[in-house]
């Protein structure tokens, strides 16, 4: 029932940047159901950790845009995933700032679908192996 996504193949950050969505195409959180919320959760939890652990972080910050008021740009409710160190930000609240920008990039990378190039199967293979290794 999810989906999860790393940014960085859509997306390069400074930062590690993970999306947990759900498979079915949702706009708001709150049009969830039961199981799609507890799915969403428990996933974001078991990749949280996982990916903690594999990049050294001390801490995480999951959130969520739920409408385009609270700054979604892209109409698929998903939750983000950022490892966090000290020192990653200087102050703590420029994450959600970083967030914004990279919700505005990823629109417009998402809006230019007929220009991305299509990875290949041994790039795609080689991030599969990659998160079964991290997975198991």
């Amino acid at each position: 029932m999810i989906r999860v996504v790393e940014c960085s193949i859509l997306l390069p950050l400074h930062f590690v940047h993970v999306l947990v969505c759900p498979r079915r195409e949702v706009k708001r959180f709150i049009d969830l159901s039961a199981d799609e919320t507890s799915d969403l959760w428990l996933t974001a939890k078991k990749v949280g950790r996982q990916l903690e652990s594999f990049y050294m972080a001390t801490s995480l910050t999951f959130t969520i845009q739920d409408g385009p008021r609270a700054g979604q740009s892209v109409p698929h409710v998903h939750v983000h995933i950022i490892p966090r160190k000290d020192g990653d930000f200087e102050k703590n609240d420029e994450i959600y700032d970083a967030i914004d920008e990279s919700e505005k990039e990823l629109k417009r990378k998402l809006d230019l679908d007929e220009e991305r190039r299509d990875r290949s199967m041994e790039e795609m293979a080689q991030e599969a192996d990659g998160y079964r290794l991290l997975f198991s």
